[in-house]
């Protein structure tokens, strides 16, 4: 139903709503908001989604990617592009949620689940309405390694993961089925999950493509062998290839992109590598784009169309610290976490250096061995406890 109307006599507010919601288009965010101030009309006018699209395109964290697909559909487009001042600026509420001595956590955001690697297992935390944290005690817990888990991903509701034992455990989140199977001589450092396989990369040197159609559960397909120990691994979104990232103790790249279907070596990104530059953590924003981090303190971009020699873009950690882990919204923001302090640090791809920083644990020191994000709160998993940064804060 149309709101009432409750603005002073005029031809143009007399126009009808597609020709005034085309001259709206035009404004920036702070006129758009001052027309929100005139009349009840005009506040439900400025405050449509097609009016701030355009606008959240350009902001850091709204919920759109480069290519306009709308990630957190049922938010108002207008409080996100407000939220996303807040991340911009360095504007939050902190706050510890959790507190444990671990080695290495990892997580993975689910609607309304957040999922977290304690030692062997992995626990299913609910988040709190309003964004206040999360539940302290876990709804789920999800068992099967005899040592640590190293990481693990949750893709259409299964967990995979790869553990110090050597094993991959997949369970299936909403009942009680889970297939285990022994994967590598050594630990699984990492895995993913895509298209019905699983790729797992491990200190032994290889990597692996795992089938999990019916009748082949647990059969490994290809192995690979690095020459190297595996950090890092990542599936294409277009299911016909992977990418490791290694420890660099050789002369090899330590980026590699493999088939998928034949295990064979596609290419090797990069010509001008260090020796002890390992990659430890690799995010694929589109099939084509990639994100890298590791021990040499770079945020590297590369896109595969342009150029394998060279990446695009590079970011350096200010403090000279390795990188852990590497998280973006895929367009404009970029989130790190680094091997001191805790540090989490923001940057907008359209500037050089760091946007903001945070400091964790302080003054004592840890890692950020993972960090996931939302569009309204950041989650850091450190050695000793869970932080959570809540940028709907004022």
């Amino acid at each position: 139903a149309s709101p009432p109307s409750s603005c002073p006599p005029s031809p143009l507010w007399a126009l009808p709503e597609e020709l005034l919601l085309l001259i709206c288009s035009y404004l920036d965010a702070q006129a758009l908001g001052r027309l929100g101030q005139v009349c009840r009309r005009l506040r439900f006018l400025s405050s449509r989604d097609l009016l701030w699209r355009r606008i959240a395109r350009g902001c850091l964290n709204s919920g759109f990617t480069q290519l306009g697909t709308d990630l957190a559909a049922g938010i108002p487009v207008k409080e996100r592009v407000k939220v996303s001042q807040n991340w911009r600026h360095g504007r939050c509420r902190r706050e510890t949620v959790l507190k444990w001595k671990c080695l290495m956590p990892w997580m993975e955001l689910d609607g309304e689940y957040l999922y977290l690697s304690q030692a062997e297992n992995i626990q299913a935390y609910r988040l709190c309405p309003e964004g206040t944290g999360l539940q302290r005690h876990p709804q789920a817990v999800f068992s099967g390694h005899q040592e640590d888990v190293c990481r693990f991903v949750l893709v259409n509701s299964h967990i995979v993961s790869g553990g110090g034992d050597g094993n991959i455990v997949l369970h299936k989140i909403h009942g009680s089925y889970s297939v285990k199977f022994s994967a590598h001589e050594q630990e699984v450092n990492c895995v993913d999950f895509q298209g019905g396989l699983i790729v797992s990369g491990s200190r032994d040197r290889t990597a692996k493509v795992w089938s999990l159609s019916a009748g082949r559960v647990g059969q490994c397909l290809h192995t690979v062998q690095t020459e190297d120990r595996v950090w890092s691994i990542a599936i294409s979104p277009l299911l016909s290839s992977f990418v490791t990232g290694t420890a660099c103790c050789g002369h090899t790249s330590p980026l590699r992109i493999w088939d998928l279907e034949s295990g064979q070596l596609l290419t090797c990104l990069g010509t001008d590598f260090h020796r002890g530059a390992g990659v430890l953590d690799v995010f694929y924003e589109t099939p084509s784009l990639l994100l890298s981090c590791g021990y040499d303190t770079y945020i590297r971009y590369w896109d595969i169309r342009t150029s394998t020699r060279k990446c695009v873009q590079e970011w350096e950690e200010p403090h000279d610290s390795a990188l852990y882990c590497i998280r973006s919204d895929k367009n404009h923001m970029i989130a790190s976490g680094s091997s001191y302090y805790g540090v989490v640090r923001l940057w907008d791809k359209r500037q050089t250096r760091c946007l903001q920083s945070f400091h964790l644990s302080s003054p004592t020191s840890s890692p950020v061995y993972c960090l996931r994000f939302s569009t309204t709160h950041l989650y850091a998993a450190l050695a000793s406890a869970l932080h959570v940064l809540d940028f709907t804060a004022p």
